[in-house]
């Protein structure tokens, strides 16, 4: 549903000159509302005016584009325009070059002039859809060509200095964007146009790739390091983490593949793993740490121990826990603040298994999001575990994917959830009972790749979907797409 409010500036914009030349003797209170309907409409004259006499300190994305109390649609939840896209950087040109003296005098820029272009919270799909639209990646590149081109410009006369913007993006960097990212911020460095990184990805970069990049971003701005697919071991990572380190505003950090290298003597091991320890205990604002795929096992209490602040989301997917790490982790401080965890491909189904569910009872009050795939957990595991899993009263995702559940087991964890009153999905597997030929117990290997008989299947999610109905909880998903992104970013719990 539309406002009349909407409806009306939505008329407005109907004809682009008219609305541009009218934008003066308009209240700048509406100028968050126009820009989000030039943006969905693609009025790209009107969008290309806004930016260039935007009136506020602050041009966000985030708050512009959500859902608002004029119009239900997030745009943020849609991949972007390339024609609105567009117009917005050239709004930003325009504004950059118009010094700072002539913006004085226009009259929605008299008290206020642009200093932050937040971009950041852009969908990032990865996937190639409509070529009406821009990817992240796309986006970005082009707020980097402008940042460059900024610079190729040259001085200018005394007096006729540009109002300076600071432009705030999400970078996604591998190999093949390195070079290009890296002129991009020192470009940025002294210029008018400077492009501040919140959350950096980089995939697959070289250690000193990585190193260059991290050298080169602000230290007030960055939010997130997230180094993925760089198998370093503990003899890349100390050469990284001092870098990583320094930036002490620093929220969340994701690292993969920490364990020691084979080739190198145990001491020179267990020096770096000590030096990684230290470092980490530089951080201060840290709420987030991932160590995917990462040997923790029985040295859990050294990196936790390390860290200033409780941590609210910990991912520890697929690194070999054992029990004392388990029970260490529930007696810890992290323990009662942790927002979302996730202990994927960690076996809890033998003497894990204890030391698991104190830790739910530890997190029982905090947790939102918890993340079990391949976990081992079978019937007898799940149902034992079902009191202290009802306990998490504000838990709003459970994953169970890959472990070897029966459709009786399902029936049992949904019938218990009942009371659950936050829980809005669950990503649970295949039942045993739809193979054919299951060993026992079943690799998750097997559980991932063995064919299902699909009439089997059918029945089971009609059968799911009744005993939903039946108890009043139609709007809670229960699903096997893994592939969904169902699961939450912890900065959107």
């Amino acid at each position: 549903m539309h406002t009349l409010v909407f409806l009306s500036t939505r008329q407005v914009l109907q004809c682009q000159p008219a609305a541009c030349q009218a934008l003066p003797l308009l209240p700048r209170e509406l100028f968050p509302l126009l820009f989000k309907v030039a943006f969905m409409d693609k009025k790209t004259v009107v969008l290309r005016e806004l930016v260039h006499t935007w009136p506020f300190p602050l041009l966000s994305f985030q708050q512009l584009l959500q859902e608002c109390a004029h119009c239900s649609r997030a745009l943020l939840q849609e991949r972007p325009s390339t024609e609105s896209m567009q117009a917005v950087i050239l709004g930003l040109t325009a504004r950059l070059h118009t010094p700072e003296s002539e913006a004085g005098t226009q009259p929605l820029c008299r008290k206020h002039a642009l200093r932050v272009l937040d971009l950041t919270g852009l969908l990032d799909d990865g996937v190639e859809q409509d070529p009406g639209t821009m990817s992240m990646w796309d986006c970005t590149a082009a707020v980097a060509r402008t940042c460059i081109a900024q610079q190729q410009g040259g001085a200018v006369e005394p007096g006729l200095a540009p109002v300076p913007v600071e432009v705030r993006v999400d970078l996604r960097v591998n190999r093949a964007s390195y070079a290009f990212l890296r002129e991009a911020l020192r470009s940025s460095v002294g210029s008018p146009l400077r492009l501040c990184c919140r959350d950096l990805r980089a995939e697959d970069l070289p250690m000193r790739n990585t190193v260059a990049l991290l050298q080169l971003l602000d230290a007030g701005c960055l939010r997130r390091v997230d180094l993925r697919f760089n198998n370093l071991g503990l003899r890349g990572l100390s050469v990284i983490i001092p870098h990583v380190a320094r930036f002490q505003h620093l929220a969340s950090l994701r690292l993969h593949y920490v364990h020691g290298d084979s080739r190198q003597p145990s001491v020179d091991g267990e020096d770096n793993f000590r030096y990684f320890l230290a470092q980490m205990g530089r951080f201060t604002c840290l709420r987030e740490l991932s160590m995917g795929s990462s040997l923790l096992s029985g040295r859990l209490d050294q990196l936790l121990s390390t860290l200033q602040s409780p941590l609210e989301s910990l991912e520890l997917a697929f690194c070999a826990l054992l029990p004392e790490d388990l029970r260490f982790l529930a007696r810890s401080p992290h323990a009662v603040h942790l927002k979302k965890l996730d202990l994927s491909g960690n076996d809890l189904s033998g003497s894990q298994l204890e030391p698991f569910q104190g830790l739910l009872q530890a997190a029982a009050a905090t947790l939102l999001h918890l993340e079990l795939t391949e976990c081992q957990l079978a019937d007898t595991h799940l149902l034992a575990t079902l009191p202290m899993l009802t306990h998490c009263a504000s838990l709003r995702y459970l994953g169970l994917y890959g472990n070897p559940l029966s459709m009786a087991g399902l029936k049992e964890l949904l019938r218990d959830s009942a009371a659950q009153v936050e829980l809005r999905t669950v990503v649970h597997p295949f039942p045993v009972d739809c193979y054919e030929g299951l060993p026992w117990p079943p690799p998750a290997s097997v559980l991932l790749e063995a064919s299902i008989n699909e009439e089997k299947f059918a029945r089971v999610e009609a059968e799911l979907h009744q005993l939903l109905l039946t108890s009043g909880r139609a709007h809670v998903l229960w699903t096997t797409d893994i592939y969904g992104r169902l699961a939450a970013d912890y900065f959107s719990l």
